[in-house]
């Protein structure tokens, strides 16, 4: 196994957290917001959701395949022990300082906007991704490292062969439309905190791994389908608003989602795999920002949603504080020491200096390659 850096995961993993961020912002002016603990305006924004319902089949089970992609570099330099060791101060730290530290900040802003009696409430939230990421890494580890161990065995070459032939993707459709039949999730996209969004999560998670392994083959092949994937993705899409609405079949939904996943893959390996400054900034600011956002999001709610404006400047106005809170905490976060394990980034390297660091990636000591967490 190699260990040849890939900057499209690493941009792929970005985004996907930016998508992440802008469509938590939108559930705000959703009406069905306040059902699932977000502080909404009164005012709802019902052409939104056409791009929400595009996004939410497979926004959420990307981030699970970048994060076993994640996996695989990740293990490359290190033995089992020492994954664990790294994975847990890089995942379950944040994830316990999370639950009890940061989650429970927006929920007293929820329970104060809607004047509810004010209590210490712990949860994971919405950092219920990472719990289930140190599971996945707890129970694939070792068949990943006896894959690594027998890297000329029949089983790699297997997995080689599969995810480097179009018929390797079916059966990884196959596994997906299993999980949908087998569960039955209603609504599919509802992931967090349910077997649904384990298994799913889990299957992710191992074939993002299988297809990083399967190496050059596996880009090259999905690149060739790439418009293919698009295709059948936006037919899938239009029919399911068209002719479906919100009672369309699993298997038709995981289908999709593939096929999304499948283009946004094919084309960020084609135009995304290169490096750059913003990239380097961005690769380490997408972890903080992802613990933080919802105390900014949800500040700015209270601030903006009660306001009389129109909703779509609402939602500009929420999104700009997000990110102005997220950005401006993660430039504190950064520069302190102890802070820097508490959301997920490595410790400073001795005697490293920002201001006069000559190449920003290897100031900021940025992993090779990284699931959500590096």
């Amino acid at each position: 196994m190699k260990n040849v850096r890939r900057y499209d995961i690493d941009w792929l993993r970005v985004i996907a957290i930016g998508l992440l961020l802008i469509y938590h912002v939108a559930i705000g002016v959703q009406p069905w917001g306040r059902m699932i603990g977000f502080i909404t305006s009164d005012e709802p924004w019902s052409a939104l959701w056409i791009p929400m319902s595009l996004l939410n089949v497979w926004r959420i089970p990307l981030l699970f395949f970048v994060s076993g992609m994640g996996m695989y570099f990740a293990m490359q330099t290190r033995t089992w022990a020492q994954l664990i060791e790294e994975r847990s101060q890089r995942i379950l730290l944040p994830f316990v300082f999370g639950m009890f530290v940061i989650v429970p900040i927006h929920l007293w802003l929820w329970r104060h906007f809607y004047g509810m009696t004010q209590q210490y409430i712990w949860s994971p939230g919405h950092l219920w991704f990472l719990g289930n990421i140190f599971c996945y890494v707890l129970v694939l580890s070792p068949f990943f490292f006896y894959l690594k161990k027998n890297d000329s065995g029949k089983v790699v070459a297997w997995i080689k062969k599969a995810m480097s032939q179009p018929w390797g993707l079916l059966v990884v459709l196959a596994a997906f439309v299993a999980e949908v039949l087998v569960i039955n999730p209603v609504p599919f996209e509802l992931y967090a905190m349910n077997m649904h969004g384990f298994v799913l999560g889990l299957l992710a998670f191992f074939y993002g791994f299988c297809f990083v392994l399967a190496g050059e083959g596996f880009w090259t092949m999905i690149q060739r389908g790439r418009w293919l994937f698009f295709i059948l993705a936006a037919a899938l899409y239009v029919l399911r608003i068209i002719q479906f609405g919100s009672l369309i079949p699993g298997y038709l939904l995981a289908t999709e989602s593939i096929a999304w996943i499948l283009t946004v893959f094919a084309f960020g390996s084609k135009y995304l795999n290169k490096p750059g400054r913003t990239l380097a900034y961005l690769s380490e600011a997408a972890y903080p920002v992802y613990i933080l956002h919802m105390i900014f999001l949800y500040l700015g709610s209270v601030w903006v949603f009660p306001l009389a404006i129109p909703v779509q400047l609402q939602f500009l106005l929420v999104l700009l504080i997000t990110l102005a809170g997220c950005f401006g905490t993660f430039e504190l976060v950064r520069r302190v020491g102890f802070l820097r394990p508490l959301f997920g980034l490595k410790q400073m390297p001795a005697k490293s200096n920002l201001r006069n660091s000559k190449h920003r990636g290897e100031a900021l000591n940025l992993p090779a390659h990284t699931q959500i967490t590096d």
